[in-house]
């Protein structure tokens, strides 16, 4: 079901992906705050507002708001799928040059959007602004903070990039240098990890900006065991993608390393003898660095990066 206030040939400048999923009580309210700043701003746009076959009345207020927001277009899902396929499809289904991403939950300052997209349309070295919070308002904050440092440090790590915030849910982007990486994002919240990933492995330039971030309207869909798993494996998967030398080469050299030291000091103690653990350490690490140039061997020759 999709709502069309507007020709399938109209083009527009902005794009905004809404995902709403259970946000009932508000998703009004952001929708209104999304369309005055953006109306205010003078720049084209549609507001794409996906209801993710929500449980409540969300698409129902949608529906009964559309008449006072001709730029909204209402698209329905019949079956729950996830924000990353809502942000995929959404971004694929984009009349908008530009994307913009964020969330229905009121925990962004969306009257900034123009703000994102105003660096894309005045700095054409920029590929995508992220909208970087100041703060941690969510559930489960003291595991939360430590387990995305953790994971924002990793990513920065493996992406030789500093990464103020690896997973904020705000964010605007060019769609053209978006859409050779959609079919690489999940269903869930670590679409938003997979994004910025991709852009900056293949060195599309990535601005933050410093902005708020409230504690959410109605229940957090985020669960920490989970959805943390899921983060440290997407920044794994996706290095392990574009650069997969970065995460195999260096435990190869270790085992390199160990095995060569280890196999001298056999021969030391021992001499002309070496230990069978000496022998499989080295060997392992053959083996994974035979691996890790094969996977980039892959990755260079496969052509779509």
């Amino acid at each position: 079901m999709s709502t069309e206030p507007q020709s399938d040939t109209e083009s527009v400048h902005v794009t905004i992906v809404l995902p709403c999923y259970n946000e009932q009580d508000h998703v009004i309210d952001e929708v209104e705050r999304i369309c005055k700043a953006m109306d205010a701003s003078g720049r084209t746009y549609e507001l794409l507002a996906v209801d993710d076959r929500s449980t409540d009345a969300t698409l129902e207020r949608l529906e009964e708001a559309a008449p006072r927001f001709p730029n909204m277009r209402i698209m329905a899902f019949q079956q729950n799928s996830g924000s990353g396929t809502v942000r995929r499809i959404g971004t694929q289904q984009a009349r908008g040059d530009i994307v913009v991403w964020t969330d229905a939950d009121m925990t962004y300052p969306n009257e900034r959007i123009p703000e994102l997209v105003e660096i894309l349309d005045t700095e054409p070295a920029v590929d995508q602004v992220v909208g970087a919070r100041l703060s941690e308002e969510g559930t489960h904050k003291l595991l939360r903070v430590p387990a995305k440092w953790f994971i924002r440090k990793v990513a920065e790590r493996l992406t030789n990039s500093r990464i103020p915030d690896l997973n904020s849910g705000l964010r605007a982007f060019r769609r053209q240098v978006s859409l050779p990486y959609l079919r690489l994002l999940p269903p869930g919240f670590s679409c938003v990890t997979t994004i910025t990933i991709a852009f900056l492995s293949n060195q599309h330039p990535v601005k933050y900006v410093p902005i708020d971030y409230y504690k959410r309207a109605g229940k957090s869909k985020f669960h920490f065991t989970k959805d943390a798993y899921r983060y440290i494996l997407q920044v794994l998967r996706m290095v392990m993608y574009f650069n997969p030398l970065k995460v195999l080469m260096p435990p190869a050299l270790w085992l390199l390393a160990i095995g060569l030291g280890k196999g001298v000091f056999d021969m030391v103690v021992h001499f002309g003898y070496f230990a069978n653990n000496t022998v499989m350490i080295f060997i392992t690490g053959l083996l994974i660095a035979s691996l890790a140039l094969l996977a980039d061997l892959i990755v260079r020759s496969r052509g779509d990066t």
